[in-house]
C-alpha cells in the first residue's frame, strides 16, 4: 500500500471526478498501483461516506482558500483538478479557484496536475464571441498553470451527451402527441463533440499511463464528433416507432433565448450559452481539431450517442 501512487480527485462526488474516481478504484491497470484521494466539501454528505466506504480517502477542502487545498495535496503524485463555473455563474471567482489549484499544485510538488480545461473563446473566434465565460475562464487558468511551468496536461470535455434529452432533444407538443424533436440553434449540419462524463475516467486513465507523452498537450474527450441530423438518425435507429416523426428543428434565437429566461436563466447566462452553441457552427467546439490523437491513448472503449440513448430517462417511454 505504502508504495502506491496517489491521485488526488477533485468534484469527487460530481460527474468528472466521480468517474475518475471509480476508474482508478475499480480498473484492473491502475487499482493496485494508484490509491484515491477524494476531494469535497462536505466529508459528511452521504455521497461523500459511499465514497469513503469503497476506500476513498475523503478530505474536505476550500477552493477559496489556497492552505486547505495545500493540505488535500499533500503526497500526491497527480491530481483532477475540476471547478464548477455553473455554481456562482462568476468567472473571475472560477479563474481565481483555479489559480490557487495551480498554486498548491506546485507547492505540492505534484508530478502531473490533470486540470479540466476549455478553449478560449473570446480568442479562437477573434472577438467574435465574447461572452462564453465559462470557457475563457477555464482557459485562462491554463494559461497560468503553463506560465507556473507545472507539469501538467489539460482535459478538454466535449458537449456532454445528457444536455440533448429532454431539454433540447423532446417530444414536441401537439400533433399525435409522438412528434420529437431535437431542437439546437445552429444547421443540422454543425459538428458536435460527443462527450460522456461517466467516460471521463478512461481519459484520465490514458493520461496518467502516457504521461510524458500528454505533459503540456490538450487531450479532447469526445467519443465523435456527430451532426445534429446524425444524432437524430441514430434515434431513428435505435426507437424505429418514434422514426417517422423525429426530425431536427434550427431554433432561432429568440425562441432560445425566450426558453432559457423562462427556465430562470439570467439574460448575460442566455447570451453565453447562444454563443456557446454559435462556436459549434461558426468556429469549431475545438476549433476544428481533430480527436484522433486522443484516442490514440485511449484504451477502453468510449461511450457512443446511441448507447447513452439508451440510458437516458427522458427516452425511457419509447423502450
Amino acid at each position: 500500500m505504502a508504495n502506491k501512487k496517489l491521485i488526488t480527485v477533485f468534484g469527487a462526488t460530481g460527474n468528472q471526478g466521480g468517474s475518475v474516481v471509480q476508474t482508478f478504484l475499480h480498473d484492473a491497470k491502475l487499482k493496485n498501483e494508484w490509491s484515491v484521494r477524494g476531494v469535497t466539501r462536505d466529508v459528511s454528505k452521504d455521497s461523500s461516506k459511499k465514497l469513503a466506504a469503497q476506500g476513498v480517502d475523503v478530505v474536505s477542502a476550500d477552493l477559496d482558500d489556497k492552505a486547505s487545498i495545500v493540505k488535500a495535496l499533500k503526497g500526491s503524485y497527480a491530481v483532477f483538478a475540476v471547478t464548477n463555473y455553473w455554481e456562482k455563474m462568476d468567472d473571475k471567482l472560477e479563474i481565481q479557484q483555479g489559480k490557487n489549484l495551480a498554486d498548491a499544485a506546485k507547492e505540492a510538488d505534484v508530478k502531473l496536475l490533470i486540470w479540466s480545461s476549455l478553449y478560449n473563446v473570446n480568442k479562437l473566434s477573434k472577438g467574435a464571441l465574447p461572452h462564453v465565460y465559462h470557457f475563457d475562464s477555464k482557459a485562462t487558468v491554463e494559461e497560468y498553470i503553463r506560465e507556473l511551468g507545472i507539469p501538467a496536461a489539460f482535459f478538454m470535455p466535449g458537449f456532454y451527451m445528457s444536455n440533448l434529452p429532454g431539454a433540447n432533444f423532446r417530444k414536441s407538443p401537439g400533433g399525435d402527441g409522438n412528434t420529437w424533436t431535437l431542437g439546437l440553434p445552429f444547421p443540422g449540419k454543425t459538428q458536435i463533440p460527443m462527450y460522456h462524463p461517466a467516460d471521463t475516467g478512461k481519459y484520465v486513465k490514458a493520461m496518467v499511463l502516457n504521461r510524458d507523452a500528454v505533459l503540456g498537450k490538450r487531450f479532447l474527450a469526445a467519443t465523435a464528433y456527430m451532426t445534429a441530423d446524425e444524432i437524430v438518425a441514430g434515434f431513428q435507429e435505435l426507437f424505429p416507432a418514434a422514426a417517422s416523426s423525429a426530425g431536427y428543428f434550427e431554433v432561432p434565437k429568440d425562441a432560445f433565448f425566450a426558453a432559457l429566461k423562462g427556465a430562470g436563466m439570467p439574460d448575460f447566462g442566455a447570451e453565453e450559452l447562444y454563443e456557446n452553441m454559435r462556436l459549434m457552427s461558426d468556429f469549431g467546439y475545438y476549433g476544428g481539431d481533430s480527436l484522433d490523437w486522443t484516442h490514440g491513448f485511449v484504451e477502453d472503449p468510449l461511450t457512443t450517442w446511441k448507447e447513452y440513448a439508451q440510458t437516458a430517462p427522458a427516452f425511457a417511454e419509447l423502450k
